[in-house]
């Protein structure tokens, strides 16, 4: 079997496959893998978003749910909206053609982010109040734009 220098050592072909771009050698490449590679790019860029959608999710309806929780644990939760909305936004700038997909991934991020909400709150401790699964909205109650508002924390 004949192993490939992509299979053998990623690094190496990384920087072979960017020398042979620079020098023009388009014959030489090894198309099939840079393909692949540039795929799964797009696709970890997407997951990024979806990922820090879900925490900033999460948080956000922690403090609509739990409005009445201490502010030591509420103030965790703001300073992860504003990280995790600061973090879509500078992705969203750096690559706009994104601002598309954030409609087609805010139920499933919710969905997600409400799970975490719920499975944290049911950690709560020390008197606070653990919310009825039933006081979680069942669709997304945030609009994009009220998510990408730095003013905005549910």
């Amino acid at each position: 079997m004949n192993i490939s220098l992509y299979e053998k050592d990623f690094n190496l072909w990384l920087e072979l496959t960017i020398q042979q771009l620079e020098s023009h050698e388009f014959s030489v490449l090894d198309t099939i893998n840079l393909i692949e590679e540039l795929k799964d790019l797009g696709k970890a860029e997407k997951n990024a978003l979806e990922s820090n959608l879900m925490i900033l999710l999460a948080h956000l309806l922690k403090l609509k749910v739990q409005a009445d929780a201490p502010e030591t644990m509420k103030h965790s939760w703001y300073n992860s909206v504003i990280e995790h909305r600061k973090r879509i936004k500078k992705q969203l700038s750096k690559m706009p053609s994104l601002q598309p997909y954030l409609p087609k991934i805010l139920e499933d991020s919710y969905t997600d982010g409400k799970d975490i909400a719920i499975k944290e709150a049911k950690l709560a401790s020390f008197g606070v109040r653990i919310p009825d699964e039933s006081e979680y909205p069942h669709l997304c109650p945030f609009t994009i734009e009220e998510i990408l508002d730095d003013e905005f924390y549910g």
